[in-house]
């Protein structure tokens, strides 16, 4: 069997996940998306703006060996919980530099606590264009009221299900390999604190992202998956030909 699947490369055991956009307005907000990383308007500051919640404190029950000649490095497989912190990050797409905050919760309130932590720490001549996903407190009453009072803000959301588009959610796979997932924290307070630390070394040496995706290549992968899920749902014991991933490709 496992010729058989090597000569027909199948991979049987692997599996990716992918959902494609259903927002009808898919193609116009991508576009102003890409058009935000490719030419960033003059005198503005883009930034990548996202909340990661669930960072998981979580603690080793044993020490783990430390890496050597002839063996690697070793960690326990359980976890001790220690409880949750949320990270609102806002990422300078040109600079690599980050604004943060850490928060118990992520309603509303700690977002727009957040926006007003950008006003203050950014250059009031300047004009603002934040990139974010659509979670619901990003569009809340309160926060838009707010938006409406400080016009130099404005506000870019990625299409429905297509977060993957928001340059700060690179940043968040880095911090999770890096801290939340390789630390043992016996508490919050030592999460949040090796976080911040993680934070200000980013904004001493700033590994800013690019945007090298073309934007023509992706919608062609997109309506090429479209259709094989359209032919998919007419005649279901059909196998479609899907050539290449498609929604989730990293920038």
């Amino acid at each position: 069997m496992q010729r058989l699947w090597e000569r027909n490369d199948l991979k049987p055991h692997l599996v990716r996940t992918f959902k494609l956009s259903n927002d009808p307005n898919f193609e116009i907000k991508f576009w102003d998306v890409i058009a935000l990383y490719l030419n960033p308007p003059g005198k503005a500051l883009v930034l990548c703006c996202d909340e990661k919640s669930q960072c998981r404190a979580l603690e080793h029950t044993q020490p783990g060996l430390p890496l050597g000649i002839g063996h690697i490095r070793t960690q326990t497989h359980d976890n001790t919980r220690h409880g949750t912190v949320t990270l609102f990050a806002a990422l300078n797409y040109l600079e690599g530099k980050l604004i943060s905050r850490t928060e118990e919760r992520h309603t509303h309130v700690e977002w727009l606590r957040f926006l007003k932590q950008i006003d203050r720490e950014t250059p009031k001549e300047i004009s603002i264009h934040i990139i974010a996903d659509n979670y619901c407190t990003h569009k809340h009453a309160k926060v838009t009221s707010w938006l409406n009072r400080h016009p130099r803000f404005h506000m870019h959301f990625t299409p429905a299900c297509s977060s993957w588009m928001n340059m700060v959610e690179r940043f968040f796979a880095d911090l999770t390999a890096d801290v939340v997932r390789e630390g043992s924290f016996s508490r919050i307070r030592e999460l949040i604190n090796a976080i911040n630390s993680y934070l200000a070394q980013r904004n001493l040496e700033p590994k800013p992202y690019r945007w090298r995706a073309k934007g023509e290549e992706i919608l062609a992968k997109i309506q090429r998956a479209r259709l094989a899920l359209g032919d998919l749902r007419e005649n279901p014991r059909r196998v479609p030909r899907v050539p290449g991933h498609v929604a989730c490709t990293s920038p």
